[in-house]
């Protein structure tokens, strides 16, 4: 019966991205705000660019598929650093934690802010800057919930509070983000997963910076304060349906229940904007004894190989590399992340870095094939 519901519900969530995919409309874009939702922090999710879906694991899931959240052990604790658009000056600090709270719920948070370094302010009677500078501010928290149904299916609800501040205007907004993941297999190596991100209120800019002073019509003498009425702006909704498959390639030389040394993961992936180009992806990770692992992806989307129609700065390519390990014989797991993604000029890439710090219940032994 649970195969059933299982299978019941995979089909309409892929039968509801399908349908997303056919609704698209290119003429939307670039007309959403807070399009810094459709950033992901996290270095090891972004080694693949973000195609992970299928598979993440851990609390970078909750920008990518709040399901996998599930996965994390007892407390897991990370943070991480992007250098966006390398030689712009623009920094991405971004934190998480994630606590299980019984056998099969997992509680996370996450804060993302975003620096733009001081701007100049311009004026009509100034455009060459003035002395005073703003710094714009943007600052996303979320707060998700992920639980293990079965063995075999786990999902998980994410909500996202929004704030953008820009000298002395700024705008509030909330989001919500849902998402499944399905495992089946021998060595439960298919992995497919699917997520809708973004899905919230609109937002509008207000603040005294859209207040102007003039005469007033009826009496030149004396000035008025009027307000210039804005309009209300959308996120940017999206879904994304993942599949991974693991292979392990020492799978021959196994003694029980014993992990194999190397897994080649492919991964493939297809995401559905409301106001971008829809993408389709595809990478693979490798890792040794679960240790040391090394990653890559190519996201195609239309007219990225065109520089002069090409709506995107990146090229399409990503790849990244993990090391991994456990302080001490009772002590956390440490994790060090790094992620690179080359850019169309006169952008130098985004590098991001990241430190996971993983307690487990009690120290694990490694039970890696020899």
């Amino acid at each position: 019966m649970k195969k059933i519901v299982t299978k019941a519900i995979l089909s309409a969530l892929i039968l509801s991205a399908a349908n997303e995919a056919l609704a698209g409309n290119k003429d939307r874009s670039g007309q959403a705000g807070a399009t810094e939702l459709l950033i992901n922090p996290w270095a090891q999710s972004t080694g693949v660019f973000g195609l992970d879906v299928a598979n993440v694991k851990g609390i970078a899931a909750m920008k990518v598929n709040i399901a996998g959240l599930s996965f994390s052990d007892n407390l897991e604790v990370g943070v991480s650093h992007s250098r966006y658009l390398s030689g712009t000056g623009i920094a991405i600090n971004n934190a998480g934690i994630a606590y299980r709270l019984s056998e099969t719920s997992v509680l996370g948070v996450n804060a993302m802010s975003m620096n733009f370094g001081e701007i100049d302010v311009t004026t009509v009677d100034a455009p060459e800057g003035t002395s005073g500078k703003f710094k714009p501010s943007f600052l996303n928290v979320s707060l998700g919930f992920a639980k293990e149904f079965s063995h075999s299916i786990r999902g998980g609800v994410n909500a996202t509070f929004i704030t953008e501040q820009i000298g002395n205007i700024g705008a509030v907004g909330a989001s919500i983000d849902a998402g499944i993941q399905y495992v089946t297999g021998k060595d439960d190596n298919l992995h497919i997963g699917i997520a809708l991100r973004n899905a919230g209120t609109n937002m509008r800019f207000s603040g005294g910076g859209f207040a102007s002073e003039s005469p007033s019509v009826n009496d030149p003498s004396y000035n008025v304060v009027r307000m210039t009425p804005q309009e209300k702006f959308q996120l940017p909704t999206y879904m994304t349906l993942g599949l991974a498959y693991d292979f392990y390639l020492d799978e021959k030389n196994r003694q029980g229940d014993a992990k194999p040394f190397h897994r080649l993961t492919a991964i493939g992936n297809f995401t559905s904007n409301s106001f971008n180009n829809d993408y389709l992806g595809a990478g693979a990770e490798y890792a040794f004894k679960e240790r040391f692992m090394f990653r890559t992806a190519y996201r195609y989307e239309r007219d990225i190989m065109n520089k002069l129609k090409s709506t995107s700065f990146y090229t399409g390519l990503s790849m990244g590399a993990t090391i991994s390990t456990q302080l001490g014989k009772a002590g956390p797991m440490l994790a060090l992340d790094y992620s690179y993604r080359p850019t169309q000029r006169p952008a130098n890439g985004v590098h991001v870095i990241g430190l996971r710090f993983n307690f487990m219940d009690k120290a694990t032994e490694d039970v890696t094939a020899p």
